[in-house]
């Protein structure tokens, strides 16, 4: 029963995210108004994560508890914007990314909306559902990996994906958000994270995001180079640099949360429990 309540907040939120998603790409071309319906589609997301939790769990969503909320966001966008520029700026010492020019003040203010609708939906379902569900069953090695993996494979829906691009997703992004959820056992930190790291990539640096294409940013970016460095047409993401980051700081965060006592152990017994019992039925 609880397993089905789960799902149904996976289904609650990801209603929102496709109504909004849908929403945002109505307005296309419009900054204002992206912005505006992003900025809606992120609010709203959080209000039904909300009640949903409420409603099916009977306790409060304490890892989307507004009491924070700010602070954890900020210093979730600040890790990701510095990350992403630590590795934009060495693939470009290496030549593999240049200026060339100025982009669109215009594209910046609706990448910020569009950035945080994405953010805020793939953290609730990923994180706060998809990772809460598995970690409960497995614990929280296991359902790091599986999130991770699921979160990468994900992405090979975008029109320029590649396998290892989705690869590459898991490791990096998978990996390191599901790690700051569970050292904080809050969303917003890698709400934040998630946010800062896509702005950098699309509203500031220009660009491509997991496969969905160039972007117009505040700056003109142009990669150029063996894919091992660039990403290729997938984006920086795809770079061996943005998975040695995102695998950097997913090590730093898990030992965090080690030493915090927050990580679930593997439970094996209740694995083979769960898999007997639905073999029986």
């Amino acid at each position: 029963m609880r397993l089905v309540k789960q799902i149904g907040q996976l289904g609650i939120v990801a209603v929102i995210a496709f109504v909004g998603s849908q929403a945002v790409a109505a307005v296309d071309g419009n900054p204002a108004l992206t912005l505006i319906f992003g900025l809606a589609t992120a609010v709203l997301a959080v209000v039904g994560y909300r009640w949903i939790v409420r409603l099916t769990e009977r306790r409060p969503p304490s890892e989307a508890g507004w009491p924070g909320a700010a602070r954890r966001i900020a210093a979730g966008s600040v890790l990701g914007l510095a990350l992403f520029s630590a590795v934009i700026a060495t693939i470009a010492l290496l030549g593999g990314y240049r200026i060339a020019g100025w982009g669109s003040l215009g594209g910046l203010v609706g990448l910020i909306g569009f950035m945080a609708a994405a953010a805020v939906t793939e953290e609730l379902l990923f994180r706060g559902v998809l990772f809460r569900i598995v970690e409960e069953r497995t614990g929280s090695w296991i359902a790091l990996a599986l999130t991770g993996l699921l979160f990468g494979l994900s992405h090979l829906l975008n029109p320029h994906a590649t396998l290892w691009g989705a690869i590459a997703i898991a490791i990096e992004a998978g990996g390191m958000l599901a790690a700051t959820y569970a050292a904080t056992r809050s969303l917003w930190l890698p709400i934040g994270l998630h946010f800062g790291w896509n702005l950098a990539e699309a509203a500031i640096f220009g660009t491509e995001v997991s496969g969905n294409g160039a972007t117009t940013g505040l700056l003109n970016g142009v990669t150029s180079g063996p894919t091992v460095l660039t990403g290729g047409e997938f984006g920086p993401e795809a770079s061996i640099f943005s998975v040695l980051a995102g695998a950097a700081v997913t090590v730093l965060f898990m030992i965090v949360a080690h030493r915090r006592g927050r990580l679930v152990p593997i439970r094996r017994r209740r694995v083979v429990a769960d898999v007997n019992a639905t073999l029986s039925r």
